[in-house]
């Protein structure tokens, strides 16, 4: 089984990624939180943790990891630092540690920020992180989903490249995206959009 660092592992859809990797045959996760607080929750369920914040170091926190799921964000509240510079930090530590593939959590609009009405240094800084993975020398995948919601899942999702349309996606169905992408020959080192939809999830992602 390879183990899978989840940054972000406390936040909304960092513990949906997680509860999956836990049932899974193929990946055992490892939480990556920033408060020692946190860990008893994840102990009880024999899950490893990672305590690090993405704006101090974490050159400690790649030990015995085989790939990454960066799910970590500020809320808001810290773009530049956490959403684009820690991301780009995790990306530099994972180039030096030979990880096998980078699964990013991005959202729709930080492909043209620009145009974007609202959101604009959020989806900035997701674009900026999000370039940095395309341009290192890891193997990647890059997840840009439509409006989040706490909808249950329905294993069912539209996904291309570019929509070019707007829509909403429950965190269920993102979540199991980014863990289906982990598997060696899914999206190799593509980028696209998800919204909910008509195809059963497994179908949807590139090989």
């Amino acid at each position: 089984m390879e183990n899978i660092l989840v940054a972000g592992a406390n936040g909304t859809t960092g513990k949906k990624i997680v509860a999956l990797l836990e049932k899974s045959q193929y990946f055992k996760p490892v939480a990556m939180i920033r408060e020692k607080e946190q860990e008893e929750k994840f102990a009880k369920r024999n899950i490893k943790t990672v305590v690090a914040d993405l704006e101090e170091d974490i050159s400690h926190v790649l030990k015995n990891i085989d790939k990454i799921i960066f799910a970590a964000g500020s809320g808001g509240k810290s773009v530049k630092k956490v959403d684009e510079n820690g991301a780009k930090k995790l990306i530099n530590w994972a180039e030096k540690e030979n990880i096998n593939k980078f699964v990013m959590l991005s959202s729709m609009g930080a492909e043209q920020p620009e145009e974007a009405e609202a959101l604009k240094a959020y989806l900035r800084a997701k674009h900026n992180a999000d370039e940095f993975l395309k341009e290192s020398s890891l193997t990647y995948s890059i997840i840009r989903p439509g409006t989040l919601t706490n909808n249950k899942g329905a294993g069912r999702i539209e996904l291309k490249s570019k929509l070019n349309k707007r829509g909403e996606i429950s965190r269920d169905d993102v979540a199991q995206t980014l863990v289906r992408v982990l598997h060696d020959s899914a999206a190799v080192n593509q980028t696209f959009e998800i919204i909910e939809g008509d195809t059963l999830i497994g179908k949807a992602i590139p090989n």
